[in-house]
């Protein structure tokens, strides 16, 4: 493809993964990211599946591997922190996985391997966007004005460049809860198990060993899709701290953490819905795309394959509306699979009464016992192992120069 100037909206794990790709097929690629730095911030991911393939082609698994949460497996527990259930990493049971990394430490590797053959603009975004058939013009926040061939969104489920090319937000799915996370003081309760309670109301906490010492905490509770809409951050904690008090187990810590929190999130978990992934010589990739929401647990896989597959098509294409083309023919069905919610999703897993998480409580401690876990062994050991998402072979970058 001639049209060989591109920019990447975000420096997440969609934005450095495509500009990786894009450099290896001699595109000329610049990222712009909104914050003034990378945002290290976040909770824990996995890379498994076509993602952990794609960390595989470009060299980067041991680095990931060496930044492992240290995280050994999942422990459901009641209000007494009494384990009702566990199951360690090595089980098809566990959330936990081979290479379980914090958000954080995997955009730095991510930039890290791009840095020095893609240029980086942090502190600036996107205002404006002008297409004609031959380029696009892009005015950035600073001021400045510059033209492209070609420009991607990369950013996150509100993204703005998104709406700004397509003219409207695309629709949203909401799942009927709110999420919050933050990082907080290690405490001798924690261990390197992954902690679940269901508590009355609706509500999951979470409790997660990382790498440096803290622990990672989560709150994901049943709410009406506007109930805390408008708020601001501080509003954002009082309301969360109200809705918890009172919710047994370790809520009182999490209480007295909130208010003080330098990496405070709360956002409603939606999935995005969009009927069409790119408009004239603008695309979109990531969570700006078809956000799955972190109860689907494929964000990382979709982030790294949709970069994947994208640049790849960017390369081989004979322009761009080809390659948009193919990479929405390729990418749209895994997205539509990985936005199917597992079952009970919300209603079953977050139980409002006490009536309700005393009976959940029961099927987990079923689940854990040892003749179900052998049981579920002995299945998951017959299964192929059969891959949910085939990546496309681009070749190497040497393939492509000067298509």
């Amino acid at each position: 493809m001639k049209n060989k100037k591109i920019l990447v909206s975000g420096a997440s794990i969609a934005g450095p993964t495509l500009a990786y790709w894009l450099h290896q097929y001699d595109f000329e690629v610049t990222v712009v990211e909104r914050e003034p730095e990378l945002r290290l911030g976040g909770q824990n991911i996995d890379v498994k599946g076509p993602a952990k393939e794609i960390a595989v082609k470009m060299g980067i698994v041991e680095e990931i591997r060496n930044h492992n949460t240290t995280e050994i497996g999942l422990r459901f527990v009641d209000s007494q922190n009494q384990t009702l259930a566990e199951f360690p990493a090595d089980s098809s049971m566990s959330m936990t996985q081979e290479l379980e990394i914090l958000r954080g430490d995997l955009v730095r590797i991510l930039y890290e391997h791009t840095s020095n053959d893609v240029k980086y603009i942090f502190g600036d975004h996107i205002v404006n966007i002008k297409q004609t058939d031959d380029e696009v013009e892009v005015e950035f926040g600073s001021g400045k004005k510059e033209f492209f061939d070609i420009v991607i969104s990369a950013e996150g489920i509100g993204s703005g460049t998104r709406n700004l090319a397509f003219g409207r937000p695309p629709r949203y799915k909401y799942l009927g809860l709110h999420t919050a996370y933050l990082t907080i003081p290690k405490k001798n309760t924690d261990s390197r198990w992954a902690r679940w309670y269901n508590a009355p109301k609706g509500i999951v906490f979470m409790l997660r060993p990382d790498n440096y010492g803290e622990t990672r905490a989560s709150v994901t509770f049943l709410a009406e899709e506007n109930a805390y809409k408008d708020l601001d951050e501080k509003e954002q904690k009082k309301a969360l701290i109200r809705h918890i008090q009172g919710a047994g187990w370790e809520s009182e810590r999490l209480v007295d953490e909130i208010e003080g929190s330098r990496d405070f999130y709360f956002e409603r978990v939606s999935q995005v819905k969009a009927d069409r992934w790119s408009t004239g010589r603008v695309a979109v990739t990531g969570d700006a795309a078809w956000c799955a929401t972190p109860i689907a647990g494929k964000g990382t896989d979709l982030a790294m394959a949709g970069a994947y597959v994208l640049a790849g098509e960017l390369s081989k294409a004979k322009d761009h509306e080809e390659a948009f083309r193919n990479y929405e023919e390729i990418m749209r069905p895994y997205v539509e699979e990985c936005q199917k919610l597992p079952p009970g999703i919300p209603g079953i897993v977050y139980p409002e009464s006490k009536w309700g998480v005393a009976l959940l409580n029961k099927c987990i401690r079923v689940a854990g016992s040892k003749p179900v876990k052998r049981l579920a062994g002995f299945f998951s050991g017959k299964k192929e192992d059969k891959k949910e998402f085939i990546l496309p072979d681009y070749g190497n970058g040497s393939d492509h120069k000067e298509n």
